[in-house]
């Protein structure tokens, strides 16, 4: 498949942003069962909402790109009842509001308690918001994954691995900024974070690895006897019919060289699971500020070779008809 960059953006970005979010929410939780140091409202998860609004903001603006028309872009959310696509555009403004409230009851300081649960966790309205946001952003993982992962004849994302994979990166990259949120801010949370964040990048790194190895073995359904109904043994295709491209030749293959592809799996592999890790690490024993930063950007540089990858190594059936120009 071609990878296009606005889609790559985009499911990086809000998948940064939902992370983020949960991992606000959690510390949250975790504070109010006197597990953590409770946090300050304003400078804390206001802002804290507030970069996770920015991520998805920026990622909703990149998904523009990608539409002939954007002008027409609401009507994208018209078949919910059977298109993922549509359940995503509907989930995401959803989402974003979610979060919107909930850093506004905290900016505003209305986080009084409502009520009392077990004379233990007083129950406010951030805490409810939260909650629900949290719901949202699963809610919200699952549509973007099933995107992808409702194609039958697409075989490697046809797996339940691609929602795992969607949700787990999202984790990942989400708890490891919040890691770098705490550490710019001075939050003595990153210890925190940090350990969560790599716990979700392990776990990433093992359901990715599963999902490479199934996908190196697929045996596809689709071959070029079955696609022209000829059973003979060798079949080879001398021409695509013209001597130029086309729309299905631009759209549906990646067109990069096999060592291109190669040099970005290695790539991602060492930047999303490898380099971060060691940042965290390295930032535990100096105290540093900065290296968490530079361990999420260098995660995020690497998801976005990821994402390319899991567009690039997808093979569409029609291109068993498009292997040579001429």
């Amino acid at each position: 498949m071609h990878p296009a960059f606005s889609v790559i953006f985009l499911t990086t970005l809000i998948g940064v942003g939902q992370g983020l979010f949960l991992a606000l929410v959690t510390g949250q939780v975790y504070s109010l069962a006197n597990l953590l140091q409770p946090q300050d409202s304003l400078a804390f998860y206001a802002t804290g909402s507030v970069v996770s609004l920015v991520f998805l903001v920026v990622g909703l603006f990149a998904s523009f790109f990608h539409l002939g028309h954007p002008e027409r872009a609401w009507r994208s959310a018209a078949k919910w009842r059977t298109s993922w696509l549509s359940r995503e555009v509907i989930a995401l403004p959803v989402f974003m509001f979610l979060v919107a409230a909930y850093g506004a009851v905290h900016y505003f300081g209305l986080t009084s308690p409502l009520f009392v649960v077990q004379d233990v966790i007083k129950v406010d309205a951030s805490l409810i918001l939260g909650v629900l946001g949290a719901i949202a952003a699963f809610v919200l993982y699952a549509c973007t994954a099933m995107i992808y992962a409702s194609i039958k004849f697409i075989e490697e994302w046809h797996s339940p691995l691609t929602l795992i994979n969607f949700v787990l990166f999202g984790l990942a990259s989400g708890f490891m900024l919040a890691a770098a949120f705490s550490a710019w801010n001075g939050v003595d949370l990153v210890g925190f974070y940090g350990a969560w964040a790599v716990i979700f990048t392990f776990a990433a790194a093992v359901t990715r690895g599963l999902s490479l190895r199934r996908n190196r073995r697929l045996v596809h359904k689709s071959t070029l006897q079955t696609a022209i109904g000829i059973r003979h043994n060798r079949i080879e295709q001398k021409a695509q019919g013209f001597m130029g491209g086309s729309f299905n030749t631009r759209e549906f293959f990646h067109g990069a060289s096999g060592e291109t592809v190669r040099w970005v799996y290695w790539f991602f592999l060492i930047v999303v699971f490898v380099l971060p890790v060691l940042l965290l690490g390295a930032s535990y024993w100096l105290a540093s500020p900065y290296l968490p930063v530079a361990a999420f950007a260098l995660q995020y540089i690497g998801l976005l070779a990821e994402r390319w990858y899991f567009f690039a190594e997808a093979r569409h059936p029609q291109n068993l008809y498009y292997q040579s120009m001429a």
